[in-house]
C-alpha cells in the first residue's frame, strides 16, 4: 500500500528487490561492456595494492575509492550509451554529444585515480 505521496513501503522486500536489480545491472555491464570488464580487471590488481600501500584507513579509502569511482562512472556512461542506442543507430548531434560527455566523465574519473594515487604515493618516494 502506498503512502499519501505514492511511495511504496521501504521494507526488507524492497531492499532485496533493489539488490537483485543492482546485480542484474552489474551482470549486464560485465556481459556487454568490454570497458567495464577491463576496469574490473584493473580493480582486481589495484585493490590489493591500495590496501597494502595505504598507511592508514583514510589513505586506503582514498586509493580504493578512486578506483571504485571509475567503475561507477563507467556504469553510468554505459547506461547513457544504451539508452541512446535504444533509439536507433542513426547519428544525431545531441546523441553524439551525450556519448562524448559520458566518455569524458570516465576520463575525468581516471584522472582522479592518477591524482589521488600520485598525491598519496609520490611524496613517499621523492
Amino acid at each position: 500500500m502506498a503512502d499519501g505521496i505514492g511511495h511504496r513501503p521501504r521494507g526488507l522486500g524492497r531492499i532485496f528487490r533493489a539488490t537483485v536489480w543492482s546485480w542484474q545491472g552489474l551482470r549486464a555491464a560485465w556481459l556487454h561492456e568490454s570497458s567495464f570488464r577491463l576496469e574490473v580487471y584493473l580493480l582486481v590488481v589495484f585493490a590489493p595494492l591500495a590496501l597494502w600501500l595505504g598507511v592508514n584507513g583514510l589513505e586506503r579509502a582514498l586509493l580504493l575509492g578512486s578506483c571504485l569511482l571509475v567503475l561507477s562512472v563507467e556504469l553510468l556512461n554505459s547506461a547513457i550509451e544504451t539508452v541512446i542506442e535504444r533509439y536507433g543507430p542513426e547519428h544525431h548531434e545531441l546523441a553524439g554529444r551525450a556519448k562524448d560527455m559520458g566518455s569524458a566523465a570516465v576520463f575525468v574519473a581516471m584522472l582522479n585515480v592518477l591524482v589521488v594515487w600520485g598525491l598519496i604515493l609520490l611524496p613517499r618516494w621523492l
